[in-house]
């Protein structure tokens, strides 16, 4: 006579316990790329006219962070522009600050 073979199942694995408080996916972090200052004739212009007309508008000696404050652009385009009107003899260097010459 044949023998059968006995087989046992697999035991089912066990469920785990539910973790205290499970973690959040996660959010995804968006990092907005920083505009490539783009440096010619023209945008050095536009960039020099925004540095004079924020101080033509303060009417006094400003910084260079109050400048690119005054007229929301960075630093760098703040820069631009003075070196621009430097070169043109419209502005000055005044104990530090920058004032229209």
């Amino acid at each position: 006579m044949a023998e059968k073979k006995v087989t046992k199942k697999a035991a089912a694995p066990k469920a785990a316990a539910p973790k205290a408080a499970a973690p959040k996916a996660a959010a995804k972090k968006t990092v907005a790329k920083k505009a490539a200052l783009v440096i010619n004739a023209e945008n050095a212009g536009f960039k020099a006219g925004d540095v004079y007309q924020a101080l033509a508008a303060a009417g006094k000696a400003l910084t260079v962070a109050e400048i690119t404050k005054a007229a929301k652009i960075s630093a760098e385009e703040t820069l631009l522009g003075l070196g621009w009107l430097l070169k043109e003899g419209k502005i000055k260097d005044e104990e530090g600050k920058v004032t229209l010459a």
